[in-house]
């Protein structure tokens, strides 16, 4: 187990978003030799955890799902003091990740993310082939890092945790400094459950504060980073592990601005119901979501109806409360700098009171696609918060010349009646530079499911050719080895002739009953 205190350490904080009240905590920021000795451990449970089976690993996950559900109570207790986000989100997040859990041990149950593939010794039309077999294997130790939105979801025993534990990975978390309390208590969860199934606790360990988490990156012994933040914070720490004398993956999830196009039959049909749903997934959690609607572009022609529907709806906003007090701050900025690009005539705030903490009001802003330019300007930079700007255009033609140049998002939605001249077009614009195109409906919510890309281009992602919820996830943390004529009782057991696992045999898919041994 990774130190949950760093001995002579600086003494963590927690802040209740709702008051500003900060409160110290029995934590404190872990040293270098606090972070060395995780990873050190780590590296020594990496050697035995990567031969463990798939049903040894599956049945720690499932342990690890078990327990959070079992401090549900307490988990969401506490980390709604820390983050302000409602204990109905937050039990309800407990369930996702535990969800999430036993999603990858049934990965792990199929077999399938091994990509077997066996090749016999034979002759061929190039010559003689030797016997060789393919699968994929662990990288080694991988760091997590918190994310402030998602204190379980994508933290401690978020995503990440899972997909890299379940590819055979030992985890290194580094804790968010938004909520070190439910992080600590997350991290206890997970070390009972390991000794529940017999389990090393170094598989899983857990640092605290922002200079461990720049060490952990540049650590030797580190061999993958999985990452849920800011786009300025994710960049800094991707070039640190790109700078590496052994550069690693930084899968980093960094967040976007997420179009939603109206074509124009769809805003003649529903213009009402399209700007109140709009509003009400830009507000959702606080506006916090990586896939937040950011930007709604209209017909010019409909323009009035959307912006009756979307002052009312704004302006009825409750006011709302940001994770820590540098998202506050970094939102008032955004709405500042919004209200200089527009004017102050085409911004609407909520009419709310703004309530102590960490509060902040919901606003949107008015433009012109004439307005908008792709590489400067924040009309089109995300804005933490919740935040959006209506845009109108012309004519399709223009808004999708405007769009053939967007930078990466996670997702986009096309709103579209149901006979609809316009949608296809828009539909394979979108695809261009989006992991996720949603059909009338909104992006927030992000299903855990084998077919979900959560991912894109930069700046949405680091890395646009892997997801980091869903199945394939677990793809990050494995690479691919070939063993070549290697007696058979050498190999794993998946790699032999008698596998039970769907593989390609001899350049053919075969397809067995799947067990898990």
């Amino acid at each position: 187990m990774g130190p949950e205190t760093g001995g002579t350490g600086m003494i963590l904080t927690s802040t209740n978003p709702r008051t500003g009240e900060t409160n110290h905590t029995p934590l404190t920021a872990s040293t270098p030799a606090d972070l060395d000795a995780a990873v050190s451990g780590a590296e020594v449970v990496a050697r035995r955890f990567r031969r463990s089976s798939r049903a040894q690993r599956s049945a720690l996950l499932r342990a690890i799902a078990d327990e959070l559900e079992a401090s549900r109570d307490p988990l969401a207790q506490t980390a709604d003091e820390e983050t302000a986000l409602g204990l109905p989100r937050l039990t309800g997040e407990v369930t996702r990740t535990a969800f999430q859990l036993r999603a990858f041990a049934s990965v792990l149950d199929d077999g399938a993310y091994l990509e077997l593939s066996i090749d016999h010794a034979g002759e061929t039309s190039m010559g003689p082939r030797p016997d060789l077999r393919r699968t994929l294997v662990p990288l080694g130790p991988v760091a997590v890092f918190g994310a402030s939105n998602f204190p379980f979801a994508f933290s401690v025993a978020g995503g990440d945790t899972a997909s890299a534990l379940a590819a055979g990975c030992p985890v290194i978390v580094k804790a968010h400094s938004s909520h070190p309390r439910t992080a600590h208590l997350t991290f206890a969860a997970i070390q009972k459950a390991i000794a529940s199934v017999g389990e090393d606790e170094r598989i899983v360990s857990i640092v605290y504060g922002r200079e461990a988490g720049t060490a952990l990156v540049e650590h030797h012994r580190v061999k993958a980073v999985g990452f849920t933040g800011s786009q300025h914070g994710g960049r800094a720490l991707f070039d640190r592990a790109q700078q590496r004398r052994e550069p690693i993956p930084f899968y980093g999830e960094l967040g976007s601005v997420n179009p939603v196009v109206v074509t124009t039959a769809a805003a003649r049909e529903n213009a009402e119901q399209i700007a109140e749903e709009f509003v009400a997934s830009m507000t959702l959690g606080g506006g916090q979501f990586c896939t937040k609607p950011g930007l709604l572009f209209v017909p010019a022609g409909e323009e009035a109806r959307f912006k009756d529907s979307l002052e009312r709806a704004v302006g009825g906003a409750d006011a709302t409360w940001s994770l820590n007090a540098s998202i506050q701050s970094a939102y008032q900025r955004g709405v500042s700098a919004l209200s200089d690009a527009v004017g102050d005539d085409n911004i609407v705030m909520s009419q709310s009171n703004v309530g102590p903490g960490f509060s902040v009001l919901p606003a949107i802003a008015w433009a012109t696609l004439g307005d908008l330019q792709v590489d400067n300007t924040p009309l089109v930079d995300e804005c933490f918060g919740p935040v959006a700007v209506a845009v109108s255009y012309d004519d399709a033609d223009g808004l999708l010349e405007f769009l053939s140049d967007f930078p990466g998002a996670l997702a986009a939605s096309v709103m579209a009646a149901e006979d609809d001249d316009e949608a296809a077009q828009v539909l394979d614009v979108l695809s261009g530079f989006v992991g996720r195109v949603v059909w009338n409906e909104y992006a927030t919510g992000v299903a855990v499911a084998s077919a979900m890309t959560h991912g894109g281009p930069y700046p949405s992602s680091t890395n646009s050719l892997h997801t980091s919820v869903g199945a394939t996830a677990i793809r990050r943390f494995l690479r691919p080895v070939t063993f070549q004529s290697v007696p058979e009782h050498y190999l794993s057991v998946e790699l032999r002739d008698s596998t039970p696992i769907a593989h390609k045999r001899d350049g053919r898919t075969v397809v067995q009953e799947v067990t898990c041994e």
